[in-house]
């Protein structure tokens, strides 16, 4: 079974290869099993990264939340919080995260009338051995899911989502930043 997965692992790399895609899996060993990537060696540098997430409602919901006002207080100033000490914790929730100290979290709002949607940008900031990369999408998540649990009580049917990185830089790979579409 092990060896199944591994063998798997590696058609993956090779399919990617094939088709002129670097890929090389830096949370598995040579055997295939997870490993937390060694980071004592690499360069500390400024690294910072953006993500982006939705929260879609009824019209109706959202003319009501937008005032800032629900069931159960200030809203986004509730979510806000909650995203940002969630992003101190990314480490406890994804296991091969390496624990952070980060230098800066950012949370801002963009209203979207027309659609009726509350988009969530978040920011991350770190001088350190790896990126925040996950750390920006675990923002963005719990405060959209903090978002949903301050207003379930008027509306069960909200969305959430997407969630995307938007950009990174810093770190041996340097800047990418999200495609947009025209």
């Amino acid at each position: 079974m092990k060896s199944d997965r591994l063998k798997n692992v590696r058609e993956v790399c090779s399919t990617l290869a094939d088709k002129g895609e670097k890929m090389k899996l830096t949370h598995l060993d040579s055997n295939g099993k997870a490993r937390m990537v060694d980071v004592t060696d690499k360069k500390e540098t400024e690294r910072e990264a953006k993500a982006f997430g939705k929260v879609r409602m009824s019209p109706g919901t959202y003319k009501e939340i937008k005032k800032g006002e629900g069931p159960k207080g200030d809203i986004f100033t509730v979510a806000k919080i909650a995203g940002i000490m969630g992003t101190k914790k990314t480490h406890e929730l994804i296991p091969l995260c390496h624990p952070l100290a980060i230098t800066h979290i950012d949370v801002n709002y963009a209203f979207d009338d027309k659609e009726s949607v509350v988009n969530i940008t978040s920011s991350v900031k770190i001088k350190g051995q790896t990126g925040v990369e996950m750390e920006a999408l675990t923002c963005v998540m719990l405060t959209a899911l903090t978002i949903y649990d301050m207003c379930k009580a008027i509306d069960k049917g909200i969305e959430l989502g997407p969630f995307y990185l938007l950009e990174k830089s810093g770190g041996k790979s340097g800047r990418y930043a999200k495609k947009r579409e025209a």
